[in-house]
């Protein structure tokens, strides 16, 4: 069964590599020599290091920076399940990064946009007898927090797969 997966693994990357797919950050690819070229302003924040982070981890730390990365974060936070007893279990953190690109010789606006997307987390309840109780602080706090870490890596993911479907277009 195993030596069939791997045929068929084998097959499938052959046919890629037929039909022109090279790796983004490969000899020709659309992302070659990026790594370590764009220097990312300094966050503000506890989210804004998150985000720094994530970026610096997928575009690699500045060495010889050709551009600048400047993004603004907007957060908000919605409840969304309920209780009879109005207590809310269940939230949803939505973000919006809006971004811009300059070059750094000529501080030229080289690419800019907007990425958006959410995460969600449970408010805890526990209860015996099926008697609702709304979740202690720490783990309402701890569930807020990790889905805070979880959008920023969300947001962060978006925007380098956009600087690099795009870098051809501002790399010239």
């Amino acid at each position: 069964m195993w030596s069939s997966d791997r045929r068929t693994l084998l097959l499938g990357l052959a046919a890629l590599a037929g039909c022109g797919f090279s790796p983004a950050y490969g000899p020709g690819g659309a992302a070659e020599g990026l790594r370590g070229s764009i220097e990312v302003d300094a966050p503000s924040d506890e989210d804004g290091y998150r985000l720094v982070r994530r970026l610096e981890e997928r575009l690699g730390r500045p060495a010889g920076a050709q551009y600048r990365l400047s993004a603004s974060l907007a957060l908000g936070e919605d409840g969304l399940g309920i209780t009879p007893d109005q207590e809310i279990t269940r939230y949803r953190l939505s973000g919006e990064l809006t971004w811009a690109l300059r070059r750094l010789s000529d501080d030229v606006t080289v690419s800019n946009g907007l990425v958006r997307n959410f995460t969600e987390y449970s408010a805890p309840v526990f209860g015996a007898a099926g008697a609702p109780v709304a979740g202690n602080t720490v783990s309402v706090l701890t569930a807020r927090r990790d889905a805070r870490e979880r959008l920023m890596v969300i947001l962060a993911d978006q925007l380098v797969s956009r600087l690099i479907a795009t870098a051809p277009e501002w790399r010239r």
